[in-house]
């Protein structure tokens, strides 16, 4: 039996494309701060709080659950952010084999800078694409 799912895959598509936009768009205004949608995303969740078990920063596995990123682009993602000044890397006192990351003052604020710009463009992108 051959099922018809057209409005399934066009629906799916839909998203697809909605988030390729919203992504350039992300990209294209967070530019002129030296940072890109992932970069701001990984501040983003750094900056809103504790982890999990109650510790400033966070493993870079809760982190890659979180931005939606393999490990290794994780990895070096966080790499250009430290050599920014935007968040720092230490050992795990739990696990000595994780890495934890926290977000430095330097990172908050350009974090409070930058969050009402892409708050406005997830709001714009994601309103225009519901009125379609």
């Amino acid at each position: 039996m051959v099922e018809t799912s057209t409005g399934l895959v066009e629906q799916w598509r839909g998203i697809l494309a909605v988030h390729a936009r919203t992504l350039c768009e992300l990209d294209r205004e967070l530019h002129q701060y030296g940072l890109g949608a992932s970069d701001f995303e990984v501040l983003d969740v750094l900056a809103e709080g504790a982890a999990e078990d109650g510790t400033s920063g966070y493993r870079v596995q809760e982190i890659a659950g979180q931005v939606h990123l393999s490990q290794s682009a994780l990895s070096r993602l966080i790499g250009r952010l430290e050599k920014d000044g935007l968040v720092e890397r230490g050992m795990c006192s739990e696990d000595r084999r994780g890495v934890r990351v926290c977000i430095t003052d330097k990172g908050r604020a350009l974090h409070t800078q930058v969050r009402p710009l892409q708050r406005a463009v997830l709001r714009r992108m994601l309103e225009s694409d519901a009125a379609e």
